[in-house]
């Protein structure tokens, strides 16, 4: 079984300890989602959402259980959002579900729609699902609380920092499941388009422009807080760093230590195609050969 601290990012770790840190802070979470934040939330995608099962749209739904079975979660519930914009994202605490987009199924292969969903299932195994989902709610919300907002600032900017560190943990489970290539393609449709426009991307030099970043990042006092400022208010770090992120991290004997235990692990594969496959299905999502 893949523990996280198998493969969780060190500054996604230390960010999460600082957060931690504030006195009271997990139990003021709790709290938040108890007086029906997730509740309301749960209610409102079920009715406007479509749940995926086996027998609903089941070419999107089998894409779920080998990953989940892969990083060893339960499984959570599955929807689909009608939204031309490509996005995916994991809420709740007691009740735990993973939207994706019409508009990101369009957009990837069958190989890069599991490293988004991977990644999405690496929330879950991380935990860091309880807190993104008051995320969401804070860091949308506090511009209308007034005073109450500016004292809050902090806070915002400290759940922002952790937010966009959280996700490079992330982006490792989705290699995990997949590979840093196939994670780094998923990073090219969604920066640069759809893979007519974007399959002959050359990575290394994509790469190259986060090294250019840091120079400028780093480029005297003044470059640094504009770059601080354009920053802290984002929940995803910049696409050219988390690519240069899961390439480096590719090469390193963790990964390739995660890798040799999930091969050496058994499970059961396609016949034909040879490929993971779950035990309830009837047929490969991948080659449609009958199991």
């Amino acid at each position: 079984m893949i523990n996280p601290s198998d493969f969780i990012h060190p500054e996604d770790a230390a960010a999460l300890r600082t957060l931690e840190s504030i006195p009271g802070f997990p139990a003021l979470v709790k709290k938040f989602l108890q007086i029906g934040l997730e509740q309301m939330q749960y209610g409102v995608n079920m009715a406007s959402t479509i749940r995926l099962s086996p027998t609903q749209l089941p070419h999107l739904y089998n894409h779920l259980p080998p990953i989940c079975k892969r990083l060893g979660i339960a499984e959570p519930e599955f929807y689909l959002e009608m939204d031309p914009m490509p996005n995916a994202w994991t809420f709740g605490d007691t009740k735990i579900y993973i939207t994706i987009t019409s508009g990101l199924v369009e957009l990837l292969n069958d190989e890069e729609l599991d490293a988004v969903i991977a990644h999405e299932c690496g929330h879950i195994l991380c935990r860091h699902v309880l807190y993104h989902s008051l995320a969401e709610y804070v860091l949308r919300g506090v511009d209308s609380l007034g005073l109450l907002g500016k004292l809050a600032l902090p806070f915002q900017l400290a759940l922002y920092y952790w937010y966009r560190k959280s996700e490079l943990s992330c982006d490792r489970a989705g290699a995990i499941v997949t590979s840093p290539q196939v994670v780094a393609s998923a990073m090219a449709r969604l920066s640069g388009g759809p893979k007519e426009i974007t399959s002959k991307i050359d990575l290394n030099e994509w790469m190259q422009q986060a090294d250019i970043y840091d120079h400028i990042y780093n480029d005297g006092a003044w470059n640094k807080t504009l770059q601080i400022y354009v920053t802290m208010a984002r929940s995803h770090p910049f696409s050219a760093v988390r690519v240069r992120e899961i390439m480096k991290w590719g090469d390193t004997e963790q990964y390739r230590r995660i890798k040799n235990y999930l091969l050496s692990a058994p499970e059961s594969v396609c016949p034909s195609c040879r490929r993971p496959v779950d035990s309830g299905w009837k047929f490969c999502k991948y080659c449609g050969h009958k199991l």
